[in-house]
């Protein structure tokens, strides 16, 4: 399953983690020197929500700035109760 939000299209970005030794010139020292460069990803913020689509109620997951924008129309809470079923003693 891809890290991809089902309304924005919203996916994982690729970056980088630099890594710096030294001390900075602003504390005394003679300046931070990058010594690496290493990549990684930066993954959206998904959320998994039970929402209505084309009229049915599922499961879809978004990001959470999508549900800030208020993209999503949640689902109704349910109203009715299961039966129980009773068993023969």
């Amino acid at each position: 399953m891809g890290r991809i939000c089902e309304l924005t299209g919203k996916g994982p970005i690729k970056g980088s983690i630099i890594w710096r030794s030294g001390k900075s010139k602003k504390s005394g020292g003679i300046g931070t020197h990058v010594t690496a460069i290493t990549k990684r990803r930066f993954f959206p913020n998904l959320q998994r929500v039970k929402a209505l689509v084309d009229g049915e109620v599922r499961y879809i997951r978004v990001t959470a700035s999508a549900l800030k924008q208020g993209l999503v129309t949640k689902a109704p809470k349910r109203k009715w109760k299961k039966e129980v079923v009773k068993a023969k003693a």
